[in-house]
């Protein structure tokens, strides 16, 4: 329980200053411990980086896993639902990992996240009657995710709704 408050004190640093105030003296104060607790957990800045990133492949993995049915196509279909979720839930977690993105800048650090995205990206549904269509899907709402990374508030509610049921019909077979 409390790796999981420090990490949650150094993605509302990195969120809230950028990757300068990710510090480990920042992370203790932010996390009201003090820097030995800290380095109990995290003994390196990489450390607490690293545990950053696989903790939100994790719950990308655990959401787009809760939209997932025994139909075909379910998987891209759940990627896309769980990719707006992200964008547009109430906690708006896409910030959360804009920010872990830009601290894990070293090649070790985002390796993680290359092999989630290998995986993400590289499912394939024997089922599939259009892989190529589901691909182009998928990345369409990787492309997405990274434009309102970038572009906060681009679109509203309502454009994201369109957007999102826009991917899904183009799933429809």
């Amino acid at each position: 329980m409390r790796k999981n408050v420090l990490l949650d004190a150094a993605e509302s640093l990195l969120s809230e200053q950028g990757t300068q105030a990710l510090t480990l003296a920042a992370v203790a104060d932010r996390a009201g411990v003090s820097k030995g607790g800290l380095l109990y957990h995290f003994p390196t800045k990489e450390a607490l980086v690293q545990a950053l990133v696989s903790r939100v492949i994790e719950d990308f993995d655990d959401l787009i896993g809760s939209f997932i049915d025994d139909s075909p196509g379910s998987y891209t279909r759940a990627y896309v639902r769980a990719t707006f979720e992200i964008l547009t839930g109430e906690a708006r977690a896409y910030r959360r990992w804009s920010a872990i993105m830009a601290a894990a800048t070293d090649p070790e650090l985002a390796a993680p996240l290359n092999a989630a995205m290998r995986r993400w990206h590289g499912h394939v549904d024997p089922t599939d009657p259009d892989p190529e269509g589901t691909a182009l899907v998928r990345l369409a709402a990787e492309g997405l995710w990274e434009v309102v990374s970038h572009a906060p508030g681009l679109y509203e509610e309502k454009q994201f709704a369109a957007l999102e049921a826009r991917m899904l019909k183009l799933l429809e077979r």
